[in-house]
Formats: C-alpha cells, sequence, structure tokens
C-alpha cells in the first residue's frame, strides 16, 4: 500500500500539471487567433484607405510590391491565379437591371418548355431519334440575358455580334425562335428529320443545311472555341490593316465546363490574350456535366478554369450565387463565409441540392458557431431554396455589362 501510495499522488500530479499545460497551450492559441484577427484588421483597413484615396491601380501597384518582398523573404507565396470563390462583381457595383424580370422569366418557362416539348415528341414519333434536353434547360438564363440586352444584329451600327451557340443547347435556340416566329410548327415537329415533308431541323448549328438561320458549326467539341478566337483575331486584323472601320462588335462563345477537357478548347486562349482581343467574350456554363458523364467532382471546375484563363492573361468574371447569398456576404466582415465556401468541392455542392436544409445547416454551417449564428434566423427551407449556382438574370447581366467594357484582354465569364 504504501508503496503504491507515492505512484498514485505523483499520477495526480502529473495529470494536473497535464491540465496546465493543456491551459497554457489554449490560452495560448487563443491569444494568438485575437493578434491574427487585429492584424488582418490592420492590412484590411490599410488596404481600403489606399483604394479611396488612391484607387485601385495604386492598390495594385502595393500588392506586388509586397509580393517581391515576401518572395525576397522566402515566404510561401498563394496561388494569385485563383480569387476567393465568390461573385467577382459585389453587389454595390452591378448596374441596375434593365429589364422585367416577371415578363422576361416567363418567355424563358415557354422557351426552355417548348425545346423540351420539341425533343420528346420526336423521340415519340420516331424512336431513338434522339437529341438533347438539359444544355439549353442549364444555360437558358445565359442565353436569355443575352438576347434580351446584349446581343445586337446585323443591322445595329457595329455591324452586329457573332455568336457562337453550344451546339447541344440548339433546341432552345429553335425554340426561342419560333416564339419570334422565325420557325415554323412544322419545323419545329421534323426536328432531326431534314428531309421531311415541308422540311425539318438539324441535330445542331449547321450553316450549310440553314444557312439563313445559322452563321457557325459549333457541334464539334472544342472547334468553337478554336474558331471564335481565329475570328476575333481576323476582325481585329482587318481593322488593323485598315480593311474595315473599328467598331465595337463582339464575338461571344457558348461552351460547357466538359468541353474544355478537349485540347482544342483550351488550345489557343494564349494567343487571345496576346493578342489583347478584347473584342472576345467566352461564357462557359459551369454545370458539372460532360456526355459521358459528371465532370470532377472531388474538386471545383470554377476555380480550375480560372487559373487556367488567368494564368494565360484573360479578365475572369466568375458569377457563383444568386440575389439570395447578398444579405450574407454583406454582414461577412471577417471573410469567414467566403473561406467555407472556398472549402467545398464540387461534389459535396451537388448533395447540397438534393440533401434539404438541415444537413446544409449542420454540413456546411456547422463547422463553426459562428457560422451557425450567420443563418440561426432562417428556417432549413430557406436554406435549401438558397440557388447554389450563379446563373441569377441580374449577376449574370452585371457579369455581360462588364465584359462588353472591359478593355485590352479578353473575357472569360464562369458561371
Amino acid at each position: 500500500m504504501t508503496t503504491e501510495t507515492p505512484r498514485t499522488q505523483h499520477a495526480g500530479v502529473d495529470g494536473a500539471a497535464g491540465s496546465n499545460g493543456a491551459d497554457e497551450a489554449a490560452s495560448r492559441a487563443a491569444l494568438e487567433a485575437e493578434l491574427d484577427a487585429i492584424e488582418s484588421e490592420e492590412w484590411r483597413e490599410s488596404l481600403h484607405d489606399v483604394f479611396y484615396r488612391r484607387g485601385p491601380e495604386r492598390v495594385a501597384e502595393l500588392l506586388a510590391d509586397l509580393q517581391i518582398e515576401a518572395q525576397r523573404e522566402m515566404a510561401q507565396l498563394p496561388v494569385t491565379s485563383r480569387t476567393p470563390y465568390v461573385n467577382t462583381i459585389p453587389i454595390e457595383r452591378q448596374p441596375p437591371y434593365p429589364g422585367n424580370r416577371h415578363i422576361e422569366q416567363r418567355i424563358k418557362s415557354f422557351v426552355r418548355w417548348n425545346a423540351m416539348a420539341m425533343v420528346v415528341d420526336a423521340n415519340n414519333r420516331h424512336e431513338g431519334i434522339g437529341g438533347h434536353i438539359s444544355t439549353y434547360a442549364s444555360a437558358a438564363t445565359l442565353y436569355e440575358v443575352g438576347f434580351n440586352h446584349f446581343f445586337r444584329g446585323a443591322d445595329d451600327p457595329s455591324g452586329g455580334d457573332l455568336i457562337y451557340i453550344q451546339g447541344h443547347a440548339s433546341p432552345g435556340i429553335y425554340a426561342r425562335a419560333y416564339l419570334e416566329g422565325r420557325l415554323s410548327e412544322e419545323l419545329l415537329f421534323n426536328f432531326r428529320r431534314e428531309l421531311a415533308d415541308g422540311g425539318g431541323l438539324p441535330s445542331y448549328p449547321h450553316p450549310w443545311l440553314m444557312n439563313h438561320f445559322w452563321k457557325f458549326p459549333t457541334v464539334s467539341m472544342g472547334l468553337a472555341p478554336l474558331m471564335a478566337i481565329y475570328q476575333a483575331r481576323f476582325m481585329r486584323y482587318l481593322v488593323d490593316r485598315g480593311l474595315k472601320e473599328p467598331t465595337d462588335a463582339k464575338v461571344w462563345c457558348f461552351i460547357g465546363d466538359g468541353e474544355t477537357d478537349e485540347p482544342e478548347a483550351l488550345g489557343a486562349i494564349s494567343l487571345a490574350a496576346r493578342e489583347r482581343l478584347d473584342n472576345l467574350i467566352f461564357v462557359i456554363n459551369c454545370n458539372l456535366q460532360r456526355l459521358d458523364g459528371p465532370v470532377r467532382g472531388n474538386g471545383q471546375i470554377i476555380q480550375e478554369l480560372e487559373a487556367v484563363f488567368r494564368g494565360a492573361g484573360w479578365n475572369v468574371i466568375k458569377v457563383l450565387w444568386g440575389a439570395e447569398w447578398d444579405d450574407l456576404l454583406a454582414k461577412d466582415d471577417d471573410g469567414l463565409l467566403t473561406r467555407r465556401m472556398g472549402q467545398i468541392v464540387d461534389g459535396e455542392y451537388q448533395k447540397y441540392t438534393v440533401a434539404g436544409g438541415a444537413y446544409i445547416r449542420e454540413h456546411f454551417y456547422g463547422v463553426d458557431p459562428r457560422l451557425l449564428r450567420m443563418v440561426e434566423h432562417m428556417s432549413d427551407d430557406e436554406l435549401w431554396s438558397m440557388r447554389l449556382g450563379g446563373h441569377d438574370p441580374e449577376k449574370v447581366h452585371a457579369a455581360y455589362h462588364a465584359a462588353i467594357r472591359h478593355e485590352g484582354a479578353p473575357t472569360v465569364i464562369l458561371a
């Protein structure tokens, strides 16, 4: 008994010492976190002060100077080709939306319905005829905002914009043309049956089969971006040689994120940046789909593409979040929500769309009590209804508005 007592007492003393050591470590960590927060806030305030006194150009100069100094100190620099996982254009820099949202929503609904009905009807009457529905359904907002507010026809003083339509979105373009009175109902009934009585509609954009309608063949995966780049370059060449009057005509190219896996899709983007083709705008619909399955779920395709395009010298505009997120992001003074948004991979975001608000509260916000407090006033249904994607007409309009005004480099919009 007596020989065991000192050992037992010694264990008790060690336990107390261990407890004190843990308390000291926790206190030290809390103090360091507090100092980090104060230091970060001081740097942010300094940046804001320079921005408001000297403008964004001076901010960029200072950041470049700091980068040089950090490299001299052999500090590990962050990857600067990727920006935070939020909309590039904040709400305070978002221009007013010029259209009637209610009317535009009804038009878009009609177009999406007619596109789907056309493909389904064709397959009901002719088994195995095929056709694509999801491409236009997922990109309808991107096209409709362009058609309603940005794309200009040949009668415009600029000579008109050139639009490279993503090939598999053709049913939506046909459906819109039908609403405009440019295509007959009979043609829609003969989708993918060009030799039918009365004529029909080809599967994809085909200038040879429909030279009065399509201007560019775009369905060969990866060729549309390549052609758009050289089209924009040739337009600039004609102006530079005095063969054409300069105008603000744009070349728009719509592609999908899966299409960017094709070597041709990204093969000439450095040329576009080197030639400073600010008459060129790419719009990439990041719907996480490709022809043979989903894109990589354990990564972030928008961040991946941003790094590629920014690294090549393009102006990149990200459209990630709808208006439902504006209030939360406005309260994100310390960047906690922004950092959390950047930690989630695409596959997990897809899970959120079907798992419900309770799951989102637990797995997205539940990692930090401060995040939970940000949404404690919201119900699970409200959390679930917040769009995980940037296809909000006002956000898309802001991106297009900025893209057509950017000078000195081509623009890519990732939405």
